[in-house]
């Protein structure tokens, strides 16, 4: 392979410039494939956003030293910017820098990237192949060949969707023009759509923090609505975090303030609500699922999250995690599912690295559907990554940064997982060798009774809601 190519870097955001920043120190010539018209063109689908973390959680060392060359006076690092103040202040400036600009390229879509004349089949000569990555730009394919590859595109492109089984729900599609994905400006520059009206807002995360806390700033504005709130979890204990205990104050902050508008019955919260269908319903819309139907609305935020697109991957050889998507040697430590705390051990080139040696995956996009990522990860990721590709493992494998407690230990909400456990539906799983569904049914039946209810044939929710306006929760009242 020559030593002569680029390093493509996929994505020019926070993450991506760093790794051009990085590569330019060491001697490398980056390309930087932007698919939008800016550098963060990402970050301005939240850029009304005010980020949990300071300024000077959010700049990478080696790009400030290339602005500091053009004069630039970085911000106030106690201050907390927006993500539009980030494009600003930050991102736009180090685009334009004369180490930079020339390096990157805007409205360039990647769209494959694969070793030249092999196919994932081909073992022959492939460590030595270069790679071939392929980018729509202009109505006009082009392709580059690159020395190593470095993907921070991200995955802000890609929302989960409202379905519990990670499929769209039924319905969903047809309610798209009334579906929102992510962080849509509901106090801003859509505040006209929301106004007024019944909104669901889906997710469990920060985005849905963000998004109800606009949402109820309209209210208080006059804007008379009504704000319902959906969660998979039994309860909002966990949902809402560590208020004053996490590190990330302003984070912290924003759950202990979604919890008052929770208690002052400004959002109204339905919990263990697992969303499979979506219908029409008199010109709105109803979420449904098993035993429920919610409130019908005019408008759904999805803050459901997000994944990565391995799409433009398909013809390199990866090794990723089967449950996060994730490089699996990261995933453990970011799996919700096994990792405790909000804290991620930093981690480099050794957990980012591909079967395809000199291709990593970084960023965002590397945690794949896991959350709760910080800018600063992100750059002593590339700071490793770029030294691997230099040949010098020392500096990859050496840690050069404290990362601030994000969140809480999943052990402090042992006893809620155990309660759960315990009382699941009705009060648990029905005894043994017993005709029915819960310890409830199976008391009903001893009593002579017909059961609790949850067992019941299945009545069509949209027939419930249309006669009751509200629909049978399992074994309880219906939900207002």
């Amino acid at each position: 392979m020559s030593l002569a190519l680029p390093v493509v870097v996929i994505g020019a955001g926070p993450v991506g410039l760093a790794a051009a920043a990085h590569l330019l120190a060491r001697g490398y010539a980056p390309l930087v494939l932007e698919a939008g018209r800016e550098a963060g063109a990402g970050m301005r689908r939240w850029a009304h956003v005010r980020m949990f973390s300071p300024w000077e959680f959010n700049l990478d060392k080696k790009c400030v030293a290339l602005l500091r060359e053009t004069g630039w006076e970085p911000p106030d690092p106690a201050q907390f910017p927006t993500g539009g103040e980030v494009i600003a202040r930050y991102l736009q400036p180090l685009a334009a820098t004369a180490a930079i600009a020339p390096h990157l390229r805007l409205n360039a879509r990647v769209t494959a990237v694969a070793k030249q004349r092999r196919d994932r089949m081909k073992n022959a000569q492939r460590d030595t192949a270069p790679f071939l990555v392929r980018y729509d730009t202009d109505g006009a394919e082009h392709e580059v060949l690159a020395q190593a590859v470095i993907d921070a595109s991200g995955t802000i492109a890609h929302p989960n969707p409202i379905g519990a089984s990670g499929l769209a729900a039924i319905g969903e599609r047809a309610a798209r023009a009334h579906i929102a994905y992510g962080l849509p400006d509901v106090a801003g520059t859509e505040r006209a759509r929301y106004a007024g009206r019944r909104v669901l807002v889906v997710g469990s995360g920060h985005s849905a923090f963000n998004v109800i806390a606009d949402l109820a700033q309209v209210a208080r504005d006059g804007g008379r609505m009504q704000i319902h709130w959906a969660v998979r979890r039994p309860s909002l204990r966990r949902v809402l975090g560590g208020g004053e205990n996490d590190q990330l104050k302003e984070r912290g902050r924003l759950g202990s303030r979604i919890g008052r508008l929770v208690d002052s019955g400004v959002v109204t919260v339905h919990t263990n609500i697992h969303i499979d269908r979506i219908a029409a319903q008199d010109g709105r819309w109803v979420a449904c699922g098993e035993d429920f139907a919610l409130p019908p609305v005019d408008e759904i935020v999805a803050a459901t999250g997000f994944r990565p697109d391995l799409r433009l991957l398909d013809e390199v050889r990866l090794d990723l995690d089967p449950g996060t998507q994730a490089p699996s040697a990261l995933a453990p430590l970011i799996d919700p599912n096994l990792h405790s705390c909000g804290t991620v051990r930093p981690h480099g080139a050794a957990e980012l690295a591909q079967p395809d040696s000199n291709l990593f995956i970084v960023g965002m996009k590397s945690y794949g559907r896991a959350p709760t990522f910080l800018l600063l990860t992100g750059y002593e990721q590339v700071r490793s990554v770029v030294a691997a590709i230099s040949g010098d493992w020392e500096a990859a494998r050496r840690v050069e940064l404290v990362l601030p407690e994000t969140g809480v230990c999943n052990t402090q909400f042992a006893d809620e997982d155990a309660a759960q456990a315990a009382a699941g539906c009705c009060g648990g799983p029905a005894p043994a060798g017993s005709d029915a569904c819960c310890v409830a049914d199976a008391d009903a039946k001893a009593a002579g009774d017909a059961g609790c209810g949850c067992a019941a044939p299945a009545v069509p929710i949209a027939t419930i809601a249309a006669a009751t306006g509200k629909a049978a929760s399992c074994c309880g009242p219906a939900r207002p």
